[in-house]
């Protein structure tokens, strides 16, 4: 896997919105942001081809979670990595493959650790909070 150079972060608590992509933007990744669903499709639909990997919120307002967000993303990139978050125990077994799991509330070094992987284009290393 290359290195994650753009990320789509979806995430509807702007103060998690905003953590995520301050701690992508000491990595040099570039961010897209996206508070809903409709939102991340809007923008895989628009500029897709240039997002690297997606970091998505499972839970989100409106019609599109981030079980749909990530099986858009993963239509137009196969192979490259889904990030998931969310209060739910463990990761239920709609996710892609090759995706990592963050619970929340999870700890910014948690966070920390998989954007240094994104940056270093590997997401197989285990993480604490990861299922």
């Amino acid at each position: 896997m290359p290195s994650a150079q753009n990320v789509l972060i979806v995430e509807d608590s702007y103060l998690l919105l905003e953590i995520i992509a301050s701690l992508c933007a000491t990595q040099g990744i570039s961010v897209v942001e996206a508070s809903s669903g409709e939102a991340a499709l809007t923008i895989l639909r628009e500029r897709g081809r240039a997002i690297d990997c997606l970091f998505t919120d499972i839970r989100l307002p409106g019609l599109i979670d981030g079980w749909s967000v990530a099986e858009a993303f993963r239509a137009l990139h196969p192979d490259r990595p889904v990030v998931y978050t969310s209060t739910a125990p463990a990761l239920p077994p709609r996710a892609v493959g090759g995706s990592l799991y963050l619970r929340k509330p999870f700890q910014i070094r948690d966070v920390e650790q998989v954007v240094r992987m994104m940056a270093r284009g590997r997401l197989d290393a285990p993480v604490r909070a990861a299922v």
